[in-house]
């Protein structure tokens, strides 16, 4: 994502004569909004289909009956812990994203130029407050939340053939993904009511 922000902007700053922009910019394209959401849109698609078809396989062969039957609680067992996995692991790999993301910025910025690792990342970090990484990491949580409840619902609530399987996955790919775009939209309003 840095990598190719950073050959499709640099002409355009370079027209203004503000190429030593590119840093700060990239990086809070990528913090705020770029890497947060198009990270969870890829967990939407991996780790959402991969619950739904989990869980959905687990109630066509009956496994999720059979924890009910033997008094184990299976929302308990099966949901929630997926729920809080994805919830809690999803802003881990939008930050580890984001450091990628930046580091493929300096790879693109050296493609037609030279310059030192050291002085892009101290560009790029100059323009960042923290007000510019604190909605879009706590946003992360709720995207994972909305990938896990998503892929958890499709999944335990799949019919009883091995069809609604396949089913189960890719809509929990779709309404996982439109949830992500959905509580992105709501988070950028609430943040530019909040921020000056």
């Amino acid at each position: 994502m840095g990598l190719v922000l950073t050959i499709q902007s640099r002409p355009a700053l370079l027209n203004f004569g503000a190429v030593a922009m590119l840093p700060g910019m990239v990086a809070i394209s990528l913090i705020k909004e770029m890497g947060p959401v198009i990270t969870a849109l890829i967990c939407a698609g991996k780790i959402g289909s991969g619950m739904g078809a989990e869980l959905g396989s687990m109630r066509v062969t009956e496994q999720i009956d059979a924890m009910e039957v033997s008094s184990a609680d299976p929302m308990r067992f099966l949901v929630v812990t997926r729920v809080l996995a994805a919830t809690l692991m999803i802003p881990l790999l939008i930050l580890y994203a984001d450091a990628i993301g930046i580091a493929g910025s300096w790879a693109g910025a050296n493609i037609k130029g030279e310059v030192s690792f050291v002085l892009f990342f101290s560009q790029a970090f100059a323009h960042i407050r923290f007000i510019d990484f604190f909605p879009a990491f706590i946003k992360s949580f709720f995207f994972g939340a909305v990938i896990g409840l998503v892929g958890c619902y499709k999944g335990y609530t799949a019919g009883r053939g091995t069809e609604s399987v396949g089913i189960a996955a890719n809509s929990a790919v779709v309404i996982a993904s439109l949830g992500v775009i959905i509580v992105d939209l709501i988070a950028v309003q609430i943040t530019d009511m909040v921020t000056p």
